[in-house]
């Protein structure tokens, strides 16, 4: 870090995946980060890591999607580590299926993580942020956001985060805070092996696939994610705001 103040960071869905990846990468960057998840006993592991590497982090058990868990673990945050001023929106699920199969509540939870959760978390933080007169939100978005077969929840919800992130960074730039977005592609990750459980490949086989299709000859890691957001969430990054970054080995439109 630059500055002498420790900035405070929260991570969602840090449990695991890219999630962990960001929470740990923030942490070796010099932020206290919490590490949150629906279930705070998950978190513990990542917090662990980041203890034994010299870090500060707390793990909470935050059901994104719901307002009063949102309001109190946030204020929970900034009594244990200090006031956030950086947010890292990356909860998510899956209930995918074709449009016809799809449930009313396949749509409504899917939703509600991603877009609700984001709305959320981002309106209890940016208090402190105007606060602070400095802030860093990362929402994270997916290439599903261009449409993907199976995924009319989610890339409607992915798609949504782009516009809003787009709109956050208008109204929040003028209190020193840049809202940017991440679209990762096809990402190794608990979440991408229960997709090739679902369809019935191995994963290894669903992984080479997909390497075959992208530019660079591999599949992503989370750890290629952290690096992105590392970047956004930077002192040096001030003026870039408003953009989605495709991190998906090649070009996307």
């Amino acid at each position: 870090m630059t500055t002498t103040t420790t900035r405070i960071a929260i991570v969602t869905g840090a449990a695991r995946g890219i999630g962990a990846g960001v929470a740990k990468r923030l942490a070796a960057d010099g932020l206290a980060v919490a590490v949150v998840d629906l279930d705070e006993a998950a978190g513990k592991p990542v917090v662990e890591e980041i203890e034994r590497a010299g870090g500060r982090a707390v793990a909470l058990g935050i059901d994104v999607s719901d307002e009063r868990a949102v309001r109190a673990g946030v204020a929970r945050i900034a009594q244990e580590l200090g006031a956030p001023t950086v947010l890292v929106n990356n909860a998510g699920i899956l209930r995918d299926n074709l449009l016809f199969k799809m449930t009313a509540d396949d749509w409504d939870a899917v939703m509600n993580v991603h877009l609700r959760g984001s709305f959320l978390m981002s309106r209890e933080v940016q208090k402190h942020q105007l606060e602070a007169r400095w802030g860093r939100i990362v929402n994270l978005s997916s290439t599903s956001a261009l449409g993907n077969r199976g995924q009319a929840n989610y890339s409607a919800a992915k798609a949504g985060v782009q516009g809003f992130t787009k709109t956050l960074a208008i109204e929040l730039g003028k209190f020193g805070v840049t809202v940017n977005a991440i679209a990762p592609g096809f990402i190794e990750t608990e979440m991408t092996a229960a997709t090739a459980e679902r369809i019935g490949v191995p994963f290894e086989e669903l992984k080479k696939a997909a390497a075959a299709e992208i530019p660079v000859a591999r599949t992503g890691t989370p750890e290629d994610i952290a690096h992105a957001v590392s970047f956004f969430v930077s002192e040096g990054a001030g003026f870039v705001s408003g953009q989605v970054l495709y991190v998906a080995g090649g070009p996307k439109a």
